[in-house]
């Protein structure tokens, strides 16, 4: 049974936390890896090196969004298919991300609760949280 009292506070928790792993895992490929070479590792996987840039900024911008709940629910949503992109590089490598070249546990987490959070809503303290399009509009009776 869901506590309505509390849950909005639970998804709120819920929804800072994940934003802030979008953008730490942004900041981690500009300041860490940087661009050319999260770029180099991209194309060491087949796929186009000038993709690095959109992804860093998709996370960043997706992360900040979330964090903010502007429209965290869809942007999370949204988000999905640029971490299955990144879990599908490191399928081969094991479960644990600690592996050597980094499991799929962590894109997979992140997979799990950006769904979650899109199933759930934005939250407490969102600052747009109505239904964007025809996406969660209540059915007219």
């Amino acid at each position: 049974m869901l506590d309505t009292r509390s849950a909005p506070y639970g998804i709120f928790v819920l929804r800072v936390a994940l934003g802030l792993m979008w953008i730490s895992h942004a900041l981690l490929k500009y300041v860490v890896f940087t661009v050319p070479g999260f770029a180099g590792y991209l194309e060491s996987l087949g796929m186009p090196g000038v993709l690095a840039g959109p992804v860093i900024l998709a996370e960043l911008v997706g992360g900040v969004l979330i964090v903010a709940g502007l429209y965290a629910r869809h942007v999370a949503l949204l988000m999905i298919p640029v971490m299955a992109g990144a879990m599908s590089a490191h399928l081969g490598n094991g479960w644990l991300f600690s592996a050597a070249g980094g499991g799929w546990e962590y894109p997979a987490f992140l997979i799990a609760t950006s769904f979650a959070l899109w199933l759930l809503g934005d939250g407490a303290y969102a600052l747009r949280s109505r239904p964007l399009l025809f996406v969660g509009r209540p059915a007219n009776a």
